[in-house]
């Protein structure tokens, strides 16, 4: 199966998180692949995240979090769709699994609507991307509501091209956090320029002798 081959490149590489998404595929094809994973990596050797990007039904989302949570998945994101902030405040109440909201944060810009979103929700998680959240500016704002809430967060990309990569890989440098971020390679672009962001024993690095070369863009 080529997401088996795949998630065992990744770890002979050095790889120690993988993130899957589970409301795209059949829940049960997904149940298997993790099952499969954890017989060959334990938890402390490989973290697992899934995101479900809110297409969990209400009414199964509690049996599969249950699933999850036994076959030691680190989190999940958005479990069911967005604006449904009663069922998700009560899902992160009583998951087993850390929930992480995600499209839930898209197009909240006022500081006291982010709050009230930590406040009455109380997610495990926030996922962050600077390119659907203000900036860096609006991150950070979410950045210093999770933590003065006790909240974890990562730092995503958003298919940003590498000249946004680089700037997000750079920031999200600054913030000293332990966690591991989903920071893009810009690998899926066919035209794009070359970056002095490159991945060194699955570690994202800057190699400062460099330069952008915008000869590497072709001309249509």
């Amino acid at each position: 199966m080529f997401l088996d081959e795949q998630i065992r490149n990744k770890s002979k590489k050095g790889y120690a998180c993988i993130k899957l998404k589970v409301g795209a595929i059949d829940f049960d094809a997904g149940l298997s692949l993790i099952k499969k994973i954890r017989k060959e990596y334990q938890a402390e050797d490989v973290e697992i995240r899934v995101d479900a990007n809110g297409a969990f039904d209400p009414a199964k989302v509690m049996n599969r979090l249950n699933a999850l949570a036994a076959l030691h998945v680190h989190s999940i994101e958005q479990p069911v769709k967005p604006g449904q902030p009663d069922l998700l405040a009560r899902l992160c109440v009583e998951s087993p699994l850390p929930i992480a909201l995600d499209e839930e944060l898209i197009g909240i810009e006022s500081l006291n609507h982010k709050q009230k979103i930590i406040s009455d929700i109380r997610p495990q998680f926030l996922v962050l991307k600077p390119s659907l959240h203000g900036g860096f500016g609006g991150c950070s704002e979410w950045i210093k509501l999770a933590d003065a809430s006790n909240t974890g967060w990562w730092i995503t990309s958003a298919l940003e091209s590498n000249i946004g990569l680089n700037a997000i890989a750079q920031w999200t440098s600054t913030l000293q956090s332990d966690l591991h971020h989903g920071l893009g390679t810009g690998q899926l672009f066919m035209n794009n320029l070359d970056s002095p962001l490159h991945i060194d024993n699955a570690e994202l690095k800057f190699d400062a002798n460099k330069t952008w070369d915008l000869s590497s863009l072709q001309n249509d």
